[in-house]
């Protein structure tokens, strides 16, 4: 059995399902209202190793804002004592209303309350309802509470779409709203060209496959963390243009007060504003120019030295 499996232990617990991408600030309120009716029950919010779409369409299927790892932490740091992440199989898919209820509530996660969204569904199809599980529950001594959708100032509701949109479109700002917190990207710090170093702003490179949806290309304020510390940061996502040999994009970032060696080591970056558009310089001092004027800006949105992710 892993961390994140069924426990089947007998353990009286209050529960949420639900995708939870990106643990926003409505996925947060909903493990919150679940710890204030807990009256001493383990805390468990059930979620899923992928969205529907990546079995039944995968073409359509959304980016994952966080991955698995980063999801079960947010959930956990937002307050829940247990996360279960199931595979979403066909055989998971083909499971009938009862049966899950049966297997995953009842002897899964010993179930004595369930909090869900008002669109909840469940089983095969989506057969199940919260007036399947309501009726369900009443016989089987499981408490159904319905929770509504959080919005944020003007009404908009809190979304993992909108979140996505938000970071398609490098608005970290809205995405940083939503959230409760700026957006993560982590991964392996691995050697870059050097070139940072050389042009006197040396940074840390994230592998290829790092862990969270990298926003659209461009240069953002942000907060990068390695070694246990958080330091105000200058980021980069993208080719640069200005040199030729750089293939990939890339997610580089610059500590502004801290030099250090990260190479081989877990770094976090956190997005919190968008600065500008990559550009193609005509020379290494125009370039050199920019990134001064980058790092004043980013001083500046950030002036008070608030750090943390």
């Amino acid at each position: 059995m892993t961390k994140w499996a069924l426990p089947r232990d007998g353990i009286d617990s209050v529960v949420t399902i639900g995708k939870f991408d990106g643990v926003h600030i409505g996925h947060r309120e909903v493990v919150s209202q679940l710890r204030a009716r807990a009256n001493g029950r383990r805390v468990v919010v059930v979620t899923f190793d992928r969205h529907p779409l990546e079995l039944f369409d995968p073409a359509r299927a959304p980016q994952p804002i966080l991955s698995i790892p980063q999801k079960v932490e947010a959930l956990l740091g937002a307050g829940a004592d247990r996360v279960v992440v199931l595979p979403f199989t066909t055989e998971f898919a083909a499971m009938s209303p009862d049966t899950f209820i049966d297997d995953v509530l009842l002897a899964g996660v010993s179930a004595s309350l369930v909090l869900v969204g008002s669109d909840f569904r469940f089983g095969a199809k989506g057969a199940g309802t919260i007036e399947t599980l309501t009726a369900r529950g009443s016989t089987a001594g499981i408490e159904v509470v319905q929770l509504d959708h959080v919005c944020v100032d003007g009404g908009v509701k809190v979304s993992s779409s909108t979140i996505r949109d938000a970071l398609v479109a490098g608005d970290v700002e809205s995405a940083t709203e939503l959230l409760g917190r700026p957006h993560r990207v982590r991964g392996l710090v691995v050697h870059g060209h050097q070139r940072g170093r050389v042009l006197g702003y040396p940074t840390v490179n994230l592998e290829e496959n790092n862990e969270g949806m990298v926003p659209r290309p461009g240069v953002y304020a942000g907060i990068l963390r390695v070694h246990g510390q958080d330091f105000l940061a200058g980021i980069s996502v993208g080719k640069n243009p200005t040199f030729t040999d750089v293939t990939r994009d890339q997610v580089e970032a610059h500590a502004l007060d801290a030099d250090f060696d990260a190479y081989g080591s877990i770094a976090e970056v956190g997005f919190t504003h968008w600065i500008r558009d990559i550009e193609a310089f005509a020379s290494v001092d125009e370039l050199i120019d920019a990134q001064h004027k980058d790092f004043a800006d980013i001083r500046g949105l950030i002036a008070d030295g608030t750090l943390h992710l």
